[in-house]
């Protein structure tokens, strides 16, 4: 299974927490995400991270695993966390993380 998934802290950081002490004006949530994106690259699975979300692949439990740890990483920069999940559940495929993106440009190049 593939989940792209966004992650990202609201409201206030928590007193003891990495954001407390200097947050970005503008509300930029970049530290939070920069720490959830650490857990994804930590778990060994493939995945890729764009402006918006973060792809990873891999067995349900496993993938679920880690987007659970990367929520936990995110908590401690604000008082509130929203999280987006889009998942493509495909039974006995893996390597699809490059797999669509390459039929996907093999079609654009046939038309």
């Amino acid at each position: 299974m593939i989940i792209a998934f966004s992650v990202s802290p609201s409201g206030n950081p928590r007193p003891d927490g990495p954001a407390a002490q200097s947050r970005p004006g503008d509300g930029s949530v970049h530290d939070a995400v920069a720490a959830a994106v650490k857990v994804v690259r930590g778990s060994g699975l493939p995945h890729r991270t764009s402006s918006m979300f973060t792809e990873i692949e891999g067995e349900w439990d496993e993938v679920m695993g880690v987007v659970k740890q990367a929520v936990e990483a995110v908590a401690p920069f604000g008082s509130r966390i929203s999280l987006v999940l889009k998942a493509d559940i495909r039974p006995g495929h893996t390597g699809e993380l490059d797999g669509k993106l390459e039929r996907l440009e093999a079609a654009l190049k046939d038309q």
